[in-house]
């Protein structure tokens, strides 16, 4: 049996604690025996639920909740950085470094540095291609990443299709696609149907300024509320 440690993280609470905590917890001998045999892979779902459960918090304006949960998804970040670390390949500091040169890189109006070498350039967009070496179609779509939600991913790739200048950023263009798939759909209802229907709207509402995926987001929020006063209003016991 291994020995208890007498330590715990003293103030000012920094990520080196957090760090620490996660090292004792992963030690091969004497840490936490669930958390020293997790990878990668073990605990990828819990990066997405804790995610979820941030933007949960983030959607009440909670901020004791928001507190909590961003602290959880911090915890997600730091343990993978801690199975790097162990496997030598990177560090919780060079994750740090990485994001914080990527910022200043990005922000040409602000660090001199990033003005120096970023002349002509304008753009939020033009800067991340540069950053990235992002200079063609296949570039553009092949970087946006698989496992998005769908409607984000699909309107994230109309994004980088138009940046190319694909002939599918006209509103008017976008709304005549919209409405052929739905005569498709009315024609013949199988998967491939809904799939153009759904692309050709997610193409529609972002050329309108809609997010696609936030829209649905809370159009089921709000489904779920309504249903669930209909039921009290009708005095029907919702189980």
């Amino acid at each position: 049996m291994s020995a208890v440690l007498d330590w715990q993280p003293k103030a000012p609470y920094t990520a080196e604690q957090l760090l620490e905590i996660l090292r004792i917890l992963r030690d091969p001998e004497n840490g936490c025996p669930w958390d020293k045999v997790q990878t990668h892979a073990s605990i990828r779902k819990n990066f997405l639920e804790e995610t979820c459960e941030a933007l949960e918090a983030i959607d009440a304006d909670d901020p004791q909740l928001m507190q909590e949960e961003l602290g959880d998804v911090l915890m997600q970040v730091a343990f993978h950085a801690v199975i790097e670390e162990e496997r030598g390949r990177f560090t919780f500091e060079d994750v740090c470094r990485e994001v914080c040169e990527k910022l200043v890189f990005r922000h040409p109006n602000i660090f001199a540095s990033s003005a120096a070498q970023n002349a002509g350039i304008n753009g939020w967009d033009a800067l991340k291609n540069k950053e990235k070496g992002r200079t063609t179609l296949a570039d553009e779509l092949g970087t946006v990443p698989v496992t998005l939600p769908a409607l984000m991913r699909a309107q994230k790739l109309q994004k980088r299709a138009d940046r190319c200048g694909t002939e599918q950023s006209a509103p008017e263009t976008a709304r005549q696609a919209l409405q052929a798939t739905l005569d498709d759909w009315n024609r013949e209802q199988d998967a491939q149907a809904a799939g153009e229907l759904l692309f050709a709207a997610a193409n529609a509402m972002r050329l309108a300024g809609v997010d696609a995926e936030e829209a649905l987001t809370f159009a089921s929020k709000r489904y779920c509320a309504e249903l669930l006063a209909q039921k009290e209003q009708s005095g029907t016991q919702v189980e």
